[in-house]
């Protein structure tokens, strides 16, 4: 049972989130040959106040 994580931004809609989950469901089914039952996808969201990149908030830049 794969189980995949995605960590990003918030700001996307849920139909980009509808096509990146379809698309990842997609991608690994057919490299592992499971069924998309067996396929689980976590988009974990963050605030730019809580993600920084070298040293600095995304949030501040």
């Amino acid at each position: 049972m794969p189980i995949v994580q995605i960590d990003m931004l918030e700001g996307r809609t849920v139909e980009q989130k509808r096509e990146m989950v379809k698309r990842i469901t997609a991608a690994i089914c057919e490299t592992t040959s499971c069924p998309a039952e067996a396929v689980t996808v976590i988009v974990r969201e963050a605030s730019k106040q809580h993600i920084a990149k070298a040293g600095v908030l995304m949030g501040d830049k």
